[in-house]
């Protein structure tokens, strides 16, 4: 998978020095300042009410939940103001990974609590609100100054008079030292003065309102774009998901082959071989017409062989969809099972989830058989909402559990179902108190999500 990168976005060029302020990259910066304060007050506020909100109902689950919801929520406030940048000012900031929804109450709680992207939206949404205040009281500070200092000749004489201290009368701005020294913008050189120096303001305030976009431009790419490590995980999930599929298709694809090659090669030596001996005949060398039998037994011996393991890659019966597989397969219990199965028929379910499903049943009921002493097996399948959901309990003496692995390597059954289930994001629930019964619950996504 490749990395995650903005798509290119056109070149920030500071318009020429002269024409700065009459240039249409200015004018949409002050928009996007202007939008900022706007928006930033909102922002702020929420990020306020988070913990605000949190200290009073984080004793609750259901207030964790709405806390959590709170945090990866705050990726809205993040794609809005991406796509204000992209609009306004025309850079384009990628997105980071969307929040991927886990299996399970309790991890996909913590996932929301653990969002960094959420997070990281919420400090932006914090650093930004004094950063909006003070970059357009600077801007707007700077364009007035200057505004009005170019412009002053032809406005100030309509200023209402002031008298000075010395009691001489003026009109137009002034600076009162004193009580008794009074300063008036009112003669040529003072005013040619004040004229350069709204200039000089209205010059520099192009320069001024781009260093503070840059500076938000920065925190957007920083805070609100994909990080390392967030780009990282989604890299690893997606990898993983193709290993899960790739994984899959080549069983298929060697249960195909052993069918329709190696098992049909097989057939034709033992049935030559059978053959063989048919025509050597009772009055043939005994010594031969033995290797022969002996061959040809151990030809069929090898092909049931075969046909066990081609049935273990991938069941055939899986070809005409997970529920027929399962009736097939309940049908070959060694102990009395019945099935329920309830899908959503516009549900669809990948290939790789529905061998992990039709393997996790099998092992279970050889276990309810092997080692539960159980005389009945019930097992519950439900498809719906994208989650695939696989209840197997059985009558037995209970007390079953998880191992980890010993040393050498070796795991239970159990165990080994808890790593198949984990790569594709699937939870597996075990309740098998002594005396029994024992009950697993086992939830798979429809597809191994990215």
């Amino acid at each position: 998978m490749a990395p995650m990168t903005a798509a290119p976005s056109p070149a920030r060029r500071a318009p020429s020095f002269l024409t700065g302020p009459f240039a249409t990259q200015t004018w949409r910066d002050f928009g996007y300042l202007s939008l900022q304060l706007l928006i930033t007050p909102f922002a702020f506020a929420y990020v306020i009410f988070v913990p605000s909100f949190a200290s009073g109902v984080l004793i609750t689950v259901v207030g964790l939940w709405l806390v959590g919801i709170l945090i990866v929520a705050a990726r809205g406030w993040g794609a809005m103001y991406r796509g204000m940048t992209r609009t306004v000012l025309g850079v384009e900031v990628a997105a980071p990974p969307p929040f991927v929804r886990p299996q399970g109450f309790w991890r996909w709680l913590g996932e929301m609590f653990g969002d960094v992207d959420g997070w990281r939206a919420l400090l932006f949404m914090f650093l930004t609100f004094p950063l909006s205040i003070l970059s357009w009281v600077m801007s707007v500070t700077f364009l007035a100054v200057g505004l009005g200092g170019v412009t002053y000749a032809a406005w100030y004489r309509f200023l209402p008079q002031q008298q000075a201290p010395d009691g001489t009368w003026h009109r137009g701005w002034s600076v009162v030292s004193t009580d008794s020294v009074a300063w008036f913008v009112d003669t040529p050189p003072r005013i040619v003065a004040l004229v350069g120096a709204g200039l000089l303001c209205l010059w520099l305030w192009p320069p001024l309102q781009r260093g503070f976009v840059a500076l938000f431009l920065a925190l957007t790419q920083g805070l609100l774009g994909p990080s390392r490590m967030s780009v990282r995980v989604a890299q690893l999930r997606a990898s993983r998901t193709e290993a899960v599929e790739d994984a899959a298709d080549r069983l298929r694809r060697i249960e195909r082959d052993l069918h329709d090659g190696t098992q049909a090669r097989l057939v034709a030596v033992a049935m030559q071989l059978g053959e063989a001996r048919e025509q050597l005949g009772s009055d043939g060398d005994p010594v031969l017409a033995e290797l022969l039998g002996s061959a040809h037994t151990s030809a069929k011996e090898t092909l049931v062989e075969l046909r066990d393991i081609a049935r273990g890659i991938h069941p055939p019966a899986l070809d005409a969809g997970l529920a027929v597989a399962l009736e097939t397969l309940v049908a070959r219990s060694m102990i009395p099972a019945t099935l329920d199965v309830s899908v959503d028929e516009t549900e669809q379910l990948s290939p790789s989830v529905g061998s992990i499903a039709y393997y996790t049943v099998a092992e279970l009921l050889t276990n309810a058989a092997k080692h539960a002493r159980a005389t009945a097996v019930q097992v519950q399948v439900t498809l719906h909402d994208h989650v695939l959901t696989l209840r197997v309990s059985d009558d037995g003496r209970g007390g079953a559990q998880v191992y980890p692995p010993s040393q050498d390597g070796q795991r239970s059954g159990l165990a080994g179902l808890v790593e198949r289930v984990g790569p594709v994001d699937g939870t597996f629930d075990l309740s098998s108190p002594p005396g029994g019964p024992t009950v697993v619950t086992v939830t798979l996504p429809t597809h191994p999500q990215p």
